[in-house]
């Protein structure tokens, strides 16, 4: 167990025979993805102190684009005295998410590694690397295209009346749909990780590709809380161009036939 760590650890091959690796019992599992998520949380934890200090200018980046469609001299608001305080740590650990997001991909990799053939190792820097500018751009997305959307439709909707929207209301709203388009764009590491399991191939994910785009309209409805279709067809557009991305993975990296 600790050679086939070890190497997976360094993301490199050895000349050591595939059928001879060392074989984890479920025990061994266990104990390796707590060694991994003791990793992640440490990670988190060192990302939320190094966010914190930077927290309300943070929350000021999140906030900008509802902040544009405010009256001048408009703020959000609170109602408890504690709100600041907790809305800024939990901005922090938000923050932290992708700050920390690199470290966490490789926990992930190390865990998911030992069950891959040693050439298939060499994956690790590229998986981490590629994921990891995913998971940003995925957000980024969420925040520079969905969320100005959003935020327009539903004060335009409620134009008719005073707004006083809630510091701690708007963020959960924000983050929510900027980590749900992270999510969203690791569509082409997930299908990668299937195909070269074998549980999907080119041609079986070109058939379904019909499907996929039902798939991809559906979950623009529910990451996107409007109900334009302008702004869930700016979801769903890139879901489908990740799908047909993915692929392309499949055919390149998948699984080939014996």
């Amino acid at each position: 167990m600790t050679d086939s760590l070890t190497d997976a650890e360094s993301g490199f091959g050895s000349t050591e025979p595939e059928h001879e690796l060392p074989k984890m019992t479920f025990l061994e599992h266990l104990e390796e993805l707590r060694k991994r998520l003791i990793v992640s949380i440490i990670a988190l934890g060192v990302a939320f102190l190094a966010c914190w200090n930077y927290a309300d200018r943070i929350f000021g980046l999140l906030a900008r684009p509802l902040s544009r469609f405010l009256p001048p001299g408009d703020k959000l608001v609170f109602t408890r005295l504690t709100e600041p305080f907790l809305l800024y740590m939990k901005v922090a650990f938000f923050a932290g998410i992708f700050v920390a997001s690199p470290i966490i991909l490789w926990q992930l990799w190390l865990f998911i590694a030992p069950g891959l053939y040693k050439r298939e190792r060499r994956y690790a820097a590229p998986f981490i690397i590629i994921a990891s500018l995913f998971f940003i751009l995925g957000g980024w997305f969420g925040w520079r295209v969905l969320l100005p959307g959003t935020c327009a439709f539903f004060l335009e909707t409620g134009k008719q009346f005073k707004q006083m929207i809630k510091a701690d209301e708007f963020f959960s709203f924000a983050s929510m749909i900027i980590l749900a388009t992270g999510l969203v764009f690791e569509t082409p590491i997930l299908i990668f990780f299937l195909a070269r399991f074998g549980i999907v191939t080119p041609a079986f994910l070109l058939q379904k590709f019909k499907w996929a785009i039902v798939l991809s309209f559906i979950i623009a409805a529910i990451v996107t809380p409007t109900p334009d279709m302008v702004t869930q067809t700016a979801l769903a557009l890139p879901m489908i161009g990740l799908y047909a991305l993915g692929i392309g993975i499949a055919y390149l990296f998948g699984k080939k036939a014996t």
